[in-house]
């Protein structure tokens, strides 16, 4: 199996709810920028909500940093839709929400379980030239924290931006990073 980290995001075309329309969002409308690909199993579930609106609340920190959220699960754009007009809490969503009723782009990222019609909690991280920078992928019954998401965005777009270094453990912006050499082998 080829490792799916540091690959060329797949082409995909699919529809998507967003800001009361629906739209087509391409591969193409992710270059150029930060992106987050955040596959949930469905909508109108327990788990999914909560995990969306946290990814909502964090959203302008997100687009502070130059990143764009999509949200994706492989319900159709329409009830995607219906679950924003039913729901106060998905109303708070204004990233796109991609439907992915096919499976193509789920199965294009090994997120798709077939016997469930569902994709596993999986996060994408894509950086302006379209690599998977960052992949995370939970069971369905954990949920993800955007917190800790939005610290991962901060140490790939640093690393991005200063070439030699890494960020340890643990790492926040605005801390030390290392810059690894023989000197550091064995004393950290």
């Amino acid at each position: 199996m080829e490792p799916i980290l540091n690959s060329q995001l797949p082409e995909f075309s699919v529809q998507a709810f967003h800001n009361g329309a629906f739209k087509t969002i391409t591969n193409n409308d992710l270059k150029g920028k930060w992106a987050i690909l955040f596959f949930y199993p469905a909508d109108f579930t327990f788990v999914c909500p909560t995990e969306l609106v946290d990814m909502a609340e964090k959203y302008d920190q997100f687009k502070e940093m130059g990143v764009e959220i999509y949200s994706v699960s492989t319900d159709s754009h329409f009830v995607h839709k219906a679950w924003h007009d039913t729901s106060d809490s998905i109303r708070k969503i204004q990233y796109p929400m991609l439907a992915d009723p096919t499976a193509a782009l789920s199965r294009a990222l090994g997120v798709y379980i077939e016997e469930e019609g569902m994709a596993y909690r999986g996060t994408f991280v894509v950086n302006p030239e379209g690599k998977i920078k960052v992949v995370e992928l939970n069971d369905n019954n954990i949920g993800r924290d955007a917190s800790e998401l939005l610290r991962k965005v901060e140490a790939a777009q640093f690393v991005a931006t200063h070439d030699g270094e890494v960020c340890p453990a643990k790492w926040k912006k605005g801390e030390s990073t290392l810059k690894p050499s023989i000197d550091l082998v064995g004393k950290i």
